[in-house]
């Protein structure tokens, strides 16, 4: 999945972008974890994705039903 379209999803999970570090998007919610998104052009890896979701408190069903 590209870091575009998790970005849009967990938009849609209530985080919003604060700020951009190089080439990371760090984005924030009331009472969460900050979570980190590599921004790169290409497939984030598997490993990578999940510990996104790990820090956003997100299943992988959570996630991919908010792009539904």
């Amino acid at each position: 999945m590209r870091p575009k379209q998790v970005i849009i999803l967990l938009e849609k999970a209530g985080y919003s972008i604060d700020h951009q570090t190089g080439s990371h998007v760090i984005m924030y919610k009331p009472g969460h974890l900050p979570v980190t998104v590599p921004r790169h052009n290409r497939d984030l890896k598997k490993g990578t994705l999940h510990q996104i979701l790990r820090n956003a408190g997100l299943s992988v069903d959570e996630f991919l039903n908010l792009g539904r």
